[in-house]
């Protein structure tokens, strides 16, 4: 029987991972081994950013809320303990959409936020 070597598999890995730096700078986009250095580091850096993703836009949607809340006079706090209290449950971004898009709705759920706080 004849012998199987590894040949065609090592190659199709390392040809995987080349395509994979394609346009990376210098030797990174030729040299298998630092091409699977710079992979595995961007890989990292990309499963890093989706989790950072999500972080800067809740960071973002808040701000706008908070915006929205301090021209009807109100902080942001207050706000989102009023609306859970109120029983109004809408998430981050689309108060946020509101608050931009839609001036008079936001005034308005501001205003019910308001009486289920005090009240």
């Amino acid at each position: 029987m004849a012998r199987v070597k590894g040949a065609m598999m090592t190659r199709k890995r390392r040809n995987k991972i080349l395509k994979q730096a394609k346009g990376y700078w210098g030797s990174k986009s030729t040299h298998f081994k630092m091409a699977n250095q710079a992979v595995m580091k961007s890989l990292k850096y990309a499963y890093i950013g989706r989790k950072q993703k999500k972080r800067n836009y809740r960071q973002l949607w808040i701000a706008r809320i908070s915006a929205g809340c301090k021209a009807n006079g109100m902080n942001y706090s207050t706000f989102m303990h009023g609306l859970k209290l109120a029983g109004i449950e809408m998430n981050r971004k689309m108060l946020s959409e509101m608050a931009i898009h839609e001036p008079a709705a936001f005034t308005a759920l501001c205003d019910t936020a308001k009486a289920a706080a005090n009240g």
